[in-house]
């Protein structure tokens, strides 16, 4: 027989492997459910590996790099699988030590290891373009002053930039080019063609994001860097360009080899060379534009070609955007039929300009210069106030522009009280000055 007590505590014992059987079974399950947690491959020290996981992540948090080091290395070498976080976390730790480290050794060693880090991940979880765009500028920051990692660097960023193209990151773009410069300048074993041509890859980088419209001074600044470092790592003069990069243009009509062509040449100071011109005309007929247009104008007008000079400014008024630039090309075309004596042609690009720009002073003060040189054309030599009146039209063109010198000069021209009187006219009537002028003025004295 059992007693009561017996089969009272008989029952607890049941209950109780129960509850054990059960607590065991729901831990496994526990377990099981974290191991099998995506991008996280539990080691099989499951509670172990968790614990320090939450130790590193922790110190990391707190910005105690040291606190998080040994866990943190325990996980490397007992769970090198374990999430792509244990790497991304991992160069911040040793990037954090390296910053606040004093002894020189001691920093470059942890230096090292923030950029193991990304080497690791990529052994383990792949995605070596990616993590290569941002290991460069990280090895560059750390090792763009000593020499004997300059080959190293410069490798590191050919293949980044391999891998990546223009999705490489915007710090990379000097970096890089600063690399080939270091590397050129310390001997390193790279031609100048091969130079010219990392250069016209960044180059090439730099437009195309410049085309999505985003950080595009900042983007210009950097290509602005860039072709200073160029000239810096090669000698880059005309004859340089001519030889080695205008052949390669003309031969294949290369739009990217035209604009490396015309940047060298404008840095280089190598505008009046042919070469630059026909640069030029390569890109606009490629990717037409006011500034490019402006330039071929301005190099037709300084070779005396003036019909292709007021072809490429009717151009960049075409596609100027800007109402003020397109008054200044008005401008432009304005003096050069001046230039050809063309006094007619000069006031009407004059007063183009002025309907944009009503405040242009320069535009009154020509077409009082015109007025005040057609003294012999238009004079009849009949009687001296009609032989005058161009002189008050220019008087009012300089009154318009403010210049106040060229007034005096025009009013001493005017005709005299006695000149007045003696044709029975009056002072402050109407006339009207004919010739190619043709505009109506109230008479004036002369002081």
């Amino acid at each position: 027989m059992i007693s009561g007590l017996e089969e009272e505590n008989m029952i607890k014992s049941i209950l109780n492997m129960k509850r054990q059987f059960t607590l065991g079974v729901l831990a496994l399950i526990l377990s099981t459910a974290a191991m099998a947690q995506p991008g996280w491959k539990w080691p099989q020290d499951i509670e172990k590996a968790k614990e320090k996981n939450a130790l590193y992540t922790d110190a990391l948090k707190s910005k105690e790099f040291q606190t998080a080091l040994v866990p943190h290395q325990w996980l490397l070498e007992n769970a090198p699988d374990l999430n792509e976080s244990l790497y991304l976390n991992g160069a911040k730790i040793y990037e954090g030590l390296a910053t606040k480290e004093t002894d020189k050794a001691k920093k470059i060693a942890f230096q090292d290891k923030a950029l193991d880090m990304y080497d690791l991940r990529i052994k383990y979880f792949g995605d070596e373009g990616n993590v290569l765009n941002r290991k460069a500028f990280l090895a560059y920051k750390y090792h763009r002053g000593n020499k004997s990692k300059y080959k190293e660097l410069l490798e590191l960023f050919d293949k980044t930039f391999t891998l990546n193209g223009n999705e490489t990151l915007d710090n990379n773009l000097v970096a890089y080019m600063d690399v080939i410069r270091r590397y050129k300048l310390s001997k390193g074993a790279i031609t100048d063609e091969e130079v010219l041509d990392k250069y016209g890859l960044i180059s090439d980088i730099i437009d195309y994001k410049i085309g999505l419209k985003k950080n595009v001074a900042r983007l210009t600044s950097y290509q602005e860097n860039v072709d200073a470092m160029l000239t810096q790592t090669v000698t880059v003069d005309c004859d340089f360009v001519e030889k080695n990069l205008g052949p390669k243009m003309k031969e294949s009509n290369d739009l990217k080899m035209a604009k490396k062509v015309f940047s060298l040449m404008l840095t280089g100071k190598c505008t009046d060379s042919p070469l630059f011109l026909d640069a030029a005309i390569l890109l606009f007929e490629n990717e037409p534009e006011f500034g490019l247009a402006k330039v071929i104008a301005v190099k037709y007008s300084s070779a005396g070609d003036i019909d292709k000079a007021h072809e490429y400014y009717d151009k960049a008024i075409e596609y100027g955007e800007d109402d003020l630039k397109k008054a200044e090309i008005y401008m432009s075309k304005a003096r050069l039929y001046q230039a050809k004596g063309q006094k007619s042609a000069t006031r009407t690009q004059a007063r183009k300009a002025l309907a944009i720009d009503p405040s242009l002073k320069d535009a009154y003060t020509l077409i009082g210069n015109l007025y005040m040189s057609s003294s012999e054309e238009c004079q009849k030599k009949v009687n001296r106030v009609e032989d005058r009146l161009m002189y008050l039209a220019a008087y009012n063109q300089y009154q318009k522009a403010g210049n106040s010198r060229m007034m005096e000069a025009a009013k001493e021209q005017f005709p005299s009280i006695g000149e007045i009187f003696e044709l029975g006219l009056e002072e402050g009537q109407v006339m009207t000055c004919d010739c190619w002028i043709n505009e109506s003025v109230k008479l004036e004295r002369r002081p």
